[in-house]
């Protein structure tokens, strides 16, 4: 049987995700001071699309209580852009008044899980997306859009198309047309996210498209490279592969930013991102948590590390 050749994009965009998604379900809540290091570590790496927290009631989620003065207080760079989720009117007013100018609006596509969440059906929460959007305008604030368990649910299995599509049209309705689809659940598997990115790039080719996963069942990875061979060039990802959802049972953390860099970077695709940078940002975090990271990367090091040192020995035995 002939194999065809793969094509894949020169270029990759790495969205970081660690200090929202990575810190929201750490036992240790980082200072403000501390998550203010690891952005600047983030920046001086080279990503320039960064989520630096999300403005939900600190009762829910005390580990986001300070995202506003990280906002007050951040250095902002040319180029890089800020965001943070928002889940509500409430939590935009409030990234406004911090100095935000852009915002994630996320809703779980599963039933269960969005009442579980956020206490409302999706198609409920998406009704209040309206005068967020409209306040939005007014303020000069960009939206984008997030569909979590877009791929699966711990309570009701596998999403049907079905489901996203309705979803992404009540998106589209409110003029929101970037999208991220998030496995939250870590429940995707490559055929599936092929399959259906295909499904969505052809029925909404208006939408930028963004994949966010978690690695709850060591499949991140290879769901980034199904999703490459769709078509999609935009991923979230934690440094050190921090994260987890506080409302999924079992849910482990995101896919490791300096995973992604690694292996991208391996297959000759362009990130932008220096990947001893991002490496050091990780080691960082987990210094910060205090516990190991899940991190291959930063376990076994670089393959182009391997390829110096294996030189540097065979130098060493010629020169002795």
């Amino acid at each position: 049987m002939e194999i065809g050749k793969m094509t894949w994009p020169d270029k990759v965009t790495i969205c970081e995700v660690g200090l929202r998604d990575g810190l929201q379900n750490e036992k240790k809540i980082l200072s403000v001071e501390e998550k203010l290091e690891l952005l600047d570590m983030v920046v001086d790496s080279g990503v320039k699309v960064i989520e630096i927290g999300s403005f939900v009631h600190p009762r829910a989620i005390p580990q986001m209580a300070d995202t506003d003065k990280v906002v007050e207080r951040m250095k902002r760079v040319e180029g890089v852009e800020y965001r943070a989720l928002i889940p509500n009117l409430k939590g935009l007013e409030r990234a406004h008044a911090a100095g935000l100018t852009k915002a994630k609006l996320t809703v779980s596509v599963s039933e269960s899980h969005c009442i579980n969440n956020f206490n409302q059906t999706p198609l409920e929460m998406m009704a209040g997306f309206g005068p967020c959007v409209e306040y939005a305008a007014k303020h000069n604030i960009n939206v984008s859009g997030a569909l979590s368990s877009a791929w699966g649910c711990a309570f009701e299995g596998k999403i049907p198309v079905e489901q996203l599509e309705k979803i992404v049209r009540e998106f589209l309705r409110l003029g929101i047309k970037e999208l991220s689809l998030s496995d939250a659940t870590g429940m995707a598997n490559p055929r599936q996210i092929y399959e259906v990115s295909r499904h969505m790039i052809e029925t909404f080719p208006e939408v930028s498209w963004v994949l966010h996963f978690h690695n709850t069942r060591g499949m991140a990875l290879s769901n980034i490279v199904a999703g490459l061979q769709a078509g999609i060039t935009t991923f979230d990802g934690a440094f050190g592969g921090l994260g987890g959802c506080p409302y999924i049972p079992g849910a482990a953390g995101n896919v490791p930013t300096e995973d992604v860099i690694n292996m991208l970077h391996d297959m000759g695709i362009d990130t932008g991102v220096d990947l001893s940078k991002a490496m050091a940002t990780a080691r960082r975090a987990q210094e910060l948590v205090e516990r190991e990271v899940p991190s291959f990367v930063l376990k076994a090091g670089r393959c182009s590390d391997l390829t110096t040192e294996k030189a540097k020995r065979q130098n060493n035995k010629v020169t002795n």
